[in-house]
């Protein structure tokens, strides 16, 4: 059993996590590696510039040569308002901590708004992988909308140096239409231009709050994930899921809502986490498009959360973690401590796919 793992979680949810088998074969999956670029990317419709860049985000970093991703994320300033996201750590107010952070924390990438890396490009571009985000949802409507809208160019992104661009979709929105569409074509011209895509496969709906949360359920994230991989992202960002059930709970009384199929819960899911995760792997493309959690707000017990959220991630056949509250919340020797134990979780050869 992995001496880090127990170190943070404990040795019964270090056994729970560590030991369990999943329901869907380890061997049905395209697994992270060094090799994944070559194994999976290179037979595909990308071309060698997107190869390019893709090669330098999986080569950068504490996790370089791996298949495994660690990359810090602060768009937040916008999808949570600047002053509640950087009240904890004003000096991340300045952009070019956020970058300091990223490379000090031994980050495969940083990702960020078109203003706070541009603002730096000429000084960082080319020392770390920047993810320009191309589109936010911002609060200061009132009252408060919840849209994705882009934010800039995919040309402003290229011409900064950048090496992918990263949008978000609410699957499940009145909006979603218009945003899958301008995703699309922004994600088809990043390519054209060489830049790698990494897609925010979100859920937006008040109907999927009802008895839980089902924003958070194995089966409507999935399929979030398998819309994103059909819109030729390379790799996608999801929640971890916490439950499961979404189709079912939206199909009760007298709805009818979506396709669904029961084998999707006793044949290719079960309530344990690894189960649950495993499902948005293989929504994607078993694993052919890369399945990086969110690493989720800070809070009391963010070291062990967050080695949590990596052993699940890594054993049910994900790709890593984007994780960004939990870092850059805190001063910046605890922020890069933080990001080095996650990192930790994924060069720990002892904690295998289930």
């Amino acid at each position: 059993m992995s001496d880090h793992v127990v170190q943070y979680l404990g040795e019964a949810k270090a056994q729970y996590l560590l030991e369990h088998q999943a329901k869907v074969d380890k061997n049905h999956l395209h697994l992270p590696g060094g090799d994944f670029v070559d194994r999976i990317f290179m037979p595909s419709d990308r071309n060698n510039r997107v190869l390019g860049n893709l090669n330098w985000l999986f080569n950068h970093g504490r996790l370089a040569g791996s298949g495994y991703l660690s990359i810090l994320p602060v768009d937040q300033g916008i999808e949570h308002s600047a002053g509640a996201s950087f009240a904890k750590n004003p000096a991340m107010f300045d952009p070019e901590n956020i970058i300091k952070l990223a490379m000090e924390g031994g980050c495969n990438a940083v990702a960020s708004t078109y203003g706070a890396l541009g603002a730096l490009a000429r000084k960082y571009a080319h020392q770390i992988p920047f993810v320009v985000k191309i589109n936010h949802n911002e609060l200061l409507t009132y009252p408060n909308t919840f849209d994705q809208i882009m934010f800039g160019t995919i040309d402003q992104a290229y011409e900064m140096g950048a090496a992918a661009v990263g949008a978000t979709i609410y699957f499940g929105s009145a909006e979603s239409d218009r945003q899958i569409i301008e995703v699309a074509r922004a994600f088809a011209y990043a390519h054209e231009l060489g830049l790698a895509t990494i897609l925010w496969c979100y859920l937006r709906n008040p109907a999927f709050k009802q008895d839980k949360d089902y924003h958070l359920a194995a089966d409507l994230t999935g399929q979030a994930n398998h819309l994103g991989v059909t819109l030729e992202a390379d790799i996608v960002k999801q929640k971890l899921p916490e439950n499961n059930g979404g189709f079912k709970a939206l199909n009760s009384g007298n709805s009818s809502y979506g396709k669904l199929d029961e084998r999707m819960y006793t044949d290719l899911c079960s309530d344990h986490p690894i189960d649950l995760c495993r499902y948005q792997v293989i929504n994607s493309f078993m694993g052919r498009a890369g399945l990086i959690n969110s690493g989720g707000g800070s809070g009391e017990n963010d070291f062990a959360d967050a080695v949590e959220i990596a052993v699940i991630n890594k054993r049910a056949g994900g790709m890593g973690l984007i994780s960004g509250r939990k870092a850059f919340q805190r001063p910046m020797p605890e922020g890069v401590k933080l990001l080095h134990v996650i990192q930790d979780v994924y060069l720990d050869n002892s904690v295998t796919i289930a």
